[in-house]
């Protein structure tokens, strides 16, 4: 039990602070460069991690959460994990946020760090009313509606082209979200998204409810032996990841030790725009015993994809991701291949102990036969897959073991298993060996990989980062994989690298400075003088960031970047190179935010990436590609405490270029505008 003269000393530390640790709004640029891994694939960054950025931007109770709840933010070393769970098992429940200062090990700068992720509920508002009274009076409700429009005329919309190719809808892209949530007892909520060229209809016989995708979920936490309950949309986060790990991985090239081991949190509910990561239907989590767990999940989800026929049957040969169903053969493509989806999970749970046998089938309603290319050989083939697995996490002191394997049936084995050690409060130790059969399959994984999927690699990481003392911290990885069979641009068995070293600067909490390098080295198809055989050279490709973040004045940030590129492959050499500025300009009602970058690259392989500053619940990360210039403006005005509003401004100017983007995506000219405006309203 806490004593007074303690009590009197944390009350005193929160009327010291509290204007300081004023809870703000999460810093999701520091959260990009120090968390998400570098964007390095052709995919869809701003809505994959928008999904991740909702769930790390809801407040975790600290009386509630536990240690997989603490790993998932990944800002905290198991030491520190440790340290707050100790603390809070001997002095009680935290009175308040700010009480984190007494938790050994954690300085000022890590509670400045952590206090926008973590809330304390008041303990005499106990969970006694009903569960509506408790979502009137308790729940953190928001209602968002959100409208985006690029200026210029894309050819799909132009309507002299085919009739098979043109938009049916307007340019205007619309959002609709509501959410209703107190962490740990429920959650309610809504997506709506229309995207630009799709059409605005109800039919629900052809599946669609106003906006051309829709997604909800009611969750209830907590309720005696019942631990979780999901209806609607939800993704799933067991072991590692490898077999159930919906769209919550994260990629190398950010925080070196916590983001590597994937945090066991179960069911969570949907939220995201993505249009291809969810499960739909009922999941549940009860308490068996004191140390067991059951999770069971059904879901039954259509999918966009291409149907051919082969063999006088109806197979499915391609799936596809976009979401965007604009013109007749996009619509052709349209929710027309049903999956169901069903697994079990018992989970144990005892003294830093945690292990799971997990089981997982997933049925199409055709026959899956992928069009024949070189690397794909060994594809999944078939209508359905099952896998099992096992998962083991133990933790002793400062040292943390997991792992995961599993089995396609039929099919081959994938697994990882890694260790994170704090060594001392200094220095924290991380390593990984992942395998990962040609011929393992799963469909919602998220396992960590060079690839983008947990199939054909093997490969050795081992990250370390040391702490010299609240100024100072450098932090790196290298990570040596192989990949077994062919890979798509890489027709033959072939090994790579990459290394990674971040060095940290912050002499006072006014100013930030990392320096970064980064090189990575990859087999990949080059042109042959010899007709229909191709020559595999050595990739290798440099990155360097140098980032500065000043706060001249209370109210105003700016923040400067430098990003250079190298890439060498087949005796040549290109570069790329990005300069970027950011001002920001927050005066309580009112916040400005701009950005001026200029950027020149020789090729698509020295592309440059940095997040960008966009509204709330939003993630952009433009790709910087040619020569031009980008800027950006947005303007963010809080009406009230429940209303805010958001408008913003971007545009890119390419030099020598007579159009942008290809296909029905084409605009002419060398110049894209966008704007966007965004209104919330908490209550």
């Amino acid at each position: 039990m806490r004593i007074l003269p303690f009590t009197l000393c944390i009350a005193t530390a929160i009327r010291l602070c509290a204007q300081e640790f004023t809870q703000k709004e999460i810093d999701v640029n520091r959260v990009a460069d120090e968390l998400y891994g570098l964007p390095d694939a052709d995919v869809n960054y701003d809505e994959l991690y928008e999904s991740l950025l909702q769930l790390i931007t809801s407040p975790l109770n600290l009386n509630k959460a536990n240690a997989e709840d603490l790993r998932f933010i990944k800002l905290l070393s198991e030491s520190q994990i440790n340290q707050l769970l100790k603390y809070r098992g001997e002095n009680g429940n935290f009175i308040s946020v700010y009480e984190l200062q007494a938790v050994p090990e954690f300085d000022l700068a890590t509670v400045h760090k952590v206090a926008p992720f973590v809330t304390v509920r008041d303990q005499l508002n106990a969970i006694d009313a009903s569960l509506l009274r408790r979502i009137k009076k308790e729940g953190d409700s928001y209602l968002l509606v959100r409208y985006e429009r690029t200026l210029q005329t894309k050819r799909g919309f132009e309507r002299q082209g085919p009739e098979v190719s043109q938009f049916r809808g307007s340019p205007d892209k619309l959002c609709l979200r509501f959410r209703s949530s107190r962490p740990g007892d429920f959650s309610m909520g809504f997506t709506a998204e229309k995207d630009p060229g799709e059409k605005i209809r109800w039919s629900p016989s052809m599946r669609y409810y106003g906006a051309d995708y829709f997604s909800y979920h009611l969750q209830l936490q907590n309720k005696g032996k019942l631990k979780n309950l999901i209806l609607g949309d939800y993704q799933t986060q067991f072991g590692q990841g490898i077999t159930l790990g919906g769209i919550l991985g994260m990629g190398k090239g950010g925080e070196t030790i916590t983001t590597l081991r994937r945090s066991n949190i179960g069911l969570l509910p949907y939220t995201s725009a993505y249009e291809g990561g969810a499960m739909r239907g009922i999941g549940f989590t009860v308490k068996a015993t004191e140390r067991l767990l059951a999770t069971g999940f059904f879901s039954k989800v259509t999918k966009d994809g291409t149907l051919t026929t082969y063999d006088e049957e109806e197979n499915i040969s391609a799936f596809q991701t976009t979401g965007f169903h604009r013109n007749e053969n996009e619509l052709a493509k349209r929710k027309i291949i049903a999956e169901k989806n069903w697994g079990t999970i018992i989970h144990y749970d005892h003294n830093g102990l945690n292990a799971g046998v997990m089981f997982n089938q997933t049925v199409f309603n055709a026959t899956v036969h992928p069009t024949a290319s070189p690397y794909n050989q060994f594809n999944f083939g078939g209508k359905a897959n099952r896998n099992i697995g096992l998962y083991l996490n133990y933790t002793v002191q400062n040292i943390s073991f997991f792992g995961e394997i599993a089995r396609s049936l039929p099919g081959g084995f994938g697994g990882s298993a890694g260790i994170l050690a704090g060594l001392s409060t200094k220095l924290d130790l991380s390593l990984l060996y992942r395998s990962y059969g040609r011929n393992f399959y799963t469909f919602y994984s998220s396992g960590f990989a060079e690839n983008t999927n947990t199939q054909n690699e093997k490969g050795i990481y081992w990250g370390w980062k040391y702490t010299f003392n609240r100024r100072y911290r450098v932090a790196g990885y290298v990570d040596i994989f192989k990949f077994p069979w062919l890979r798509f641009r890489s027709y033959a068995p072939s090994t790579g690298y990459e290394w990674l070293l971040r060095f940290d600067y912050e002499p006072s909490r006014k100013v930030k400075i990392f320096i970064q390098a980064r090189e990575e080295l990859k087999s990949r198809n080059v042109e042959s003088n010899v007709s229909n055989q191709y020559k595999l050279d050595l990739g290798k490709k440099k990155n360097y960031w140098v980032n500065l973040d000043y706060l001249p004045h209370a109210l105003l940030r700016l923040r400067s970047r430098a990003q250079l590129s190298t890439y060498t492959i087949n005796k040549k050499v290109t570069q790329g190179f990005a300069l970027l500025h950011d001002l920001i300009l927050d005066a309580g009602k009112i916040k400005l935010t701009m950005r001026y970058a200029i950027f020149d690259t020789e090729d698509y392989d020295n592309r440059q990436y940095s997040y960008e500053n966009d509204v709330w619940l939003a993630y952009s990360i433009p790709a910087y590609n040619g020569s031009g210039v980008r800027k950006m403006a947005m303007l963010e005005y809080k009406v009230n405490k429940t209303i805010s509003v958001w408008l913003r401004y971007a545009r890119i100017r390419y030099q020598n270029l007579e159009f942008i983007g290809n296909g029905v995506d084409r605009i002419e000219g060398n110049c894209k505008d966008d704007v966007k405006a965004q209104l919330v309203i908490k209550f």
